[in-house]
């Protein structure tokens, strides 16, 4: 092969061997294209996936806090920490269950988190929310105190007060026995039969149900010191009057039994009380001393004029009180006389001569503090 020969073979040699590597390039250009693109594609759906598996990953989604507004939630009675976060959740208080949750069992105190309704702000970190339902100061409640000789009205006109609810609606369910449920032996009227004590109520509770807690915590207490439902009436009367008549517990048992021996003495007094106590109640009167005006009230609750137990009862007994009755010292005493108001101090006596002697003292106790 001559020279030209050979210089021709080999340009032909190497620009096939530039063609292919040409067609190498193009191939491998289209395939990085086709990754390319398969990899954006592939991005577009994972992504998001992996941040939301990252978020699972790194802890439930959490309010940053520290809240806004105000919003009532209420916690019922047995709720474990999730029953709580689902309540809180669906109040916006928490972002979600699952923090909540989390924030509960890192809280040694969480398990004291009692059932009731709360003040707590919208959008709370989970944490702070837990602190919140530890914090007596966030709970939503209403506390009415029934003090010891309260009369029923002054009881509505105490709910009215420290509830909001209007006072027409506590006397229309005051008037409504089945609603309260008051016993059949209460005759319909609800006087002496809300208990004396302190309550605890939620907001939304209405005047039916405050009076009715009032009315079973009676029934409970009568039952628990083995009263028949019979003498119920009675009992209750007498512990009213023995309520109101002195201050000090020490002669309760005294004027309960001053109070059986009136009923039935005939010989003396005739059966009558003459208590100042229902007399002031039967003119609408809460305290002082009986003028001579209500002493001549002829109505039923004056004992002074009609003997035997007034109608109802004339306010709320206590637990002493109610005791005393049951249970009153022996004794042959129909007179008794609070001698000096400074410190109590009451004498009892069994004869006219003897009360007169002690009210003696009391009329010089007067003159002595004209104050």
């Amino acid at each position: 092969m001559d020279a030209a020969a050979v210089r021709r073979a080999r340009r032909e040699q190497r620009l096939a061997r530039e063609a292919r590597r040409r067609r190498r390039r193009r191939r491998s250009a289209v395939v990085l294209f086709v990754v390319v693109a398969a990899l954006a594609a592939l991005s577009v759906w994972a992504v998001p996936k992996v941040s939301s598996l990252l978020s699972v990953g790194g802890g439930p989604e959490d309010y940053p806090g520290p809240g806004t507004g105000e919003v009532l939630v209420s916690i019922p009675q047995g709720s474990t920490g999730h029953d709580m976060g689902t309540v809180l959740e669906e109040a916006d208080v928490v972002a979600s269950v699952r923090a909540f949750t989390d924030a509960y069992n890192d809280n040694v105190n969480a398990a004291r988190i009692q059932a009731g309704s709360y003040n707590l702000k919208k959008q709370m970190a989970a944490r702070d929310a837990v602190a919140a339902l530890l914090d007596p100061a966030n709970k939503a409640e209403i506390t009415v105190t029934v003090p010891e000789g309260f009369h029923a009205q002054q009881v509505y006109e105490r709910i009215a007060s420290v509830s909001g609810l209007p006072m027409e609606e506590v006397e229309a369910a005051a008037k409504d026995p089945a609603a309260i449920g008051l016993p059949a032996e209460a005759g319909g009227n609800p006087e002496g039969w809300l208990a004396a004590a302190t309550y605890t109520f939620e907001p939304g509770d209405d005047a039916a149900s405050m009076l009715r807690s009032m009315v079973t915590l009676t029934v409970s207490r009568l039952d628990k010191l083995g009263v028949p439902a019979a003498e119920r009436q009675r009992v209750l009367t007498e512990a009213s009057i023995v309520e109101r008549e002195v201050n000090l517990p020490q002669y309760y048992g005294q004027v309960a039994r001053v109070i059986e021996n009136r009923i039935h003495d005939t010989a003396q007094v005739g059966g009558l009380l003459q208590m100042d106590s229902t007399v002031l109640y039967g003119v609408g009167k809460v305290g002082g001393v009986p003028t001579r005006a209500d002493l001549d009230n002829d109505n039923p609750y004056n004992t002074y004029l009609h003997p035997g137990l007034p109608p109802t009862a004339i306010g709320a007994p206590g637990e002493a009180a109610l005791d005393a009755v049951i249970n009153p010292p022996p004794g042959d005493w129909l007179y008794f006389v609070t001698v000096n108001l400074e410190t109590g101090e009451t004498k009892f006596a069994a004869t006219l001569d003897e009360h007169n002697a002690n009210v003696a003292e009391f009329r010089k106790y007067m003159a002595e503090n004209p104050q």
